[in-house]
């Protein structure tokens, strides 16, 4: 059964004229007439009551006027939908973040991705950097925020928020009260550090700061969060070298001193597969790239 003899039927039925129905098909009233029997005889079905002077529906014709009505309007919205997806306007989207990238970054981007693609769903996972490079290569997930330093062949990375680091200290410790401190003063403390099993690149960045300045970090103490890093010096576990936007969402007990921009900056990227991005992907990655890096600029 064709989509264009349903159409034509609904012409006439609502026309109730095979002159006027055919004026608004642009069609010839042969051609018209011929579609409108090749359903009947499709369906086995008389649909239309005609003859020299008028045209009326059979009770099946009232029916089928119903449903044709209702088919036509399911094959639109179809190709309204497949359309879409083929915009990146509509879907599912599997998103991993690192937790330090929850309060400044990924609300903000989902807030505004979802007001701008009201039918895309997105399914929002809490996963360290580590995890989810594996979920985006084994295709668990189709976009992460994660932590650099990283690199994998297989992942297109993309820098969308940069911001300083700095020196968090006990709230009572001897250094706190001094407005700024060198990562020199610090070659005799304990140090609390975001694992290297969770986020590799970040922590050899953080030692390679250190080895700079002429000593290697004592890393005493090792977490795979970023927040559980500062509670651990806020109890006198260490001292700690975290990005600002972390510390300044949970300053309570610790004091946040800064360090030169020549320490070097921390970045959170957005990665996506390199083979099979989809616009739906593509439209993501565009607008967490555009507002990621102007709330990066505003945070400087």
């Amino acid at each position: 059964m064709e989509l264009r003899n349903l159409a034509s039927f609904v012409a006439v039925a609502e026309q109730l004229s095979f002159v006027r129905a055919a004026e608004r098909l642009h069609l010839s009233q042969p051609a018209l007439s011929a579609q409108i029997q090749k359903l009947e005889e499709e369906i086995g079905v008389q649909l239309l009551f005609r003859n020299k002077r008028t045209v009326k529906l059979t009770d099946a014709g009232r029916v089928f006027l119903l449903e044709a009505r209702a088919t036509l309007a399911r094959a639109q919205q179809a190709v309204e939908r497949v359309q879409k997806a083929d915009r990146g306007e509509i879907g599912r989207l599997r998103i991993g973040f690192v937790s330090s990238a929850a309060l400044a970054i990924v609300p903000a981007i989902a807030v505004a991705f979802r007001r701008q693609f009201p039918e895309v769903t997105l399914d929002l996972m809490n996963l360290r950097t580590s995890s989810q490079l594996k979920s985006l290569v084994n295709k668990h997930i189709d976009v992460g925020f994660l932590r650099l330093p990283v690199a994998h062949d297989e992942l297109d990375i993309t820098v969308i928020h940069r911001e300083p680091f700095v020196v968090v200290l006990p709230s009572e410790h001897a250094l706190a009260k001094k407005k700024q401190i060198r990562l020199a003063d610090l070659r005799s403390e304990r140090f609390v550090a975001y694992g290297r099993r969770w986020a590799p690149g970040f922590y050899d960045a953080v030692v390679q700061m250190c080895t700079g300045q002429g000593f290697s970090p004592n890393i005493t103490q090792e977490t795979g969060e970023m927040y559980t890093a500062i509670a651990l010096v806020a109890a006198g576990a260490g001292v700690a070298i975290l990005p600002k936007t972390v510390v300044l969402a949970q300053s309570q007990g610790v004091v946040m001193k800064p360090l030169p921009l020549s320490a070097g900056v921390s970045e959170i990227a957005i990665a996506v597969r390199k083979k099979d991005r989809s616009p739906l992907v593509q439209s993501f990655v565009q607008l967490a790239s555009t507002l990621g890096r102007s709330g990066s600029s505003s945070n400087r």
